[in-house]
């Protein structure tokens, strides 16, 4: 069964404090009203966990995670998202009004839901990394390919002393990412990623910014700007670094990974 995890509203995303969907006891149940967006698997999914506020004074400190089954009355996904790329993935809001759940359907305790989202948008950032080095492998994959096949002045493409240097930059960046991302898994399982700010950032940047690379469209000539072919998903696909787990500008800025050791 596929399942959801929505934290994001309309209105907020990491910025739980900001969160307008509540959850308000009657007796020996919860009833549950708002809006969350960009939510994977939100059309699709047969289970979600719900982030709501529980306790607004507390802000963050106030937050709850619940287990809301597809089919309960009032609970309902939005229309899918026409998106820039990863079309592969269902995303839409997902809609509660007036649900109501037993409390037995918290996941985690009472007013521990913030805790318990840190924790999983940690694991997440690994997974971006690696997803953002994946795309970064299979663009460069395709750009050699290319190079192979296509031919100028009577040569191969991969025949030429300069585009040669340029591949060999791109794949020295696809390689740094790739060991950046892949010291954050070890240290992920091992306790935390605390310190580990400036690797996953290389992994999840770094495969970023290949991906997006304009040196890709000079090695094929142009050829990206059709929309269905490969580089081009790559292209779309890699959008996907400025939301999610990924934290946008902040997880790029320097200044937090150096004041607040890699947060």
């Amino acid at each position: 069964m596929l399942g959801a995890w929505a934290l994001t509203e309309p209105g907020s995303g990491s910025d739980a404090a900001a969160m307008k969907t509540r959850a308000v006891r009657e007796g020996d149940q919860f009833t549950l009203s708002g809006t969350k967006a960009f939510i994977t698997n939100a059309g699709v999914g047969g289970v979600a966990v719900v982030m709501a506020v529980t306790d607004p004074p507390r802000k963050q400190k106030g937050i709850s995670a619940f287990i809301l089954d597809k089919g309960l009355p009032g609970f309902s996904a939005g229309r899918p998202y026409r998106k820039l790329g990863l079309h592969a993935s269902n995303t839409a809001e997902l809609i509660l009004d007036n649900v109501r759940v037993p409390v037995g359907q918290l996941c985690g305790e009472l007013h521990m839901g913030f805790v318990n989202t840190m924790q999983v948008l940690e694991g997440g950032r690994v997974a971006m990394a690696a997803m953002a080095v994946g795309i970064a492998q299979g663009a460069l994959d395709e750009a050699l390919k290319y190079m192979k096949q296509r031919s100028a002045f009577g040569r191969t493409l991969a025949e030429f002393n300069g585009l040669q240097g340029m591949i060999a930059d791109i794949g020295t960046e696809v390689e740094a990412a790739r060991r950046g991302a892949q010291g954050c898994g070890p240290a992920r399982e091992g306790g935390g990623l605390h310190g580990q700010g400036i690797r996953l950032r290389g992994g999840d940047e770094g495969g970023d910014q290949v991906a997006a690379d304009p040196r890709r469209s000079r090695l094929h000539h142009g050829v990206p700007h059709r929309a269905h072919l490969p580089r081009r998903q790559a292209h779309r696909d890699r959008r996907r670094d400025l939301g999610g787990a990924a934290d946008g500008d902040r997880a790029r800025d320097p200044r937090i990974q150096v004041v607040g050791g890699g947060l």
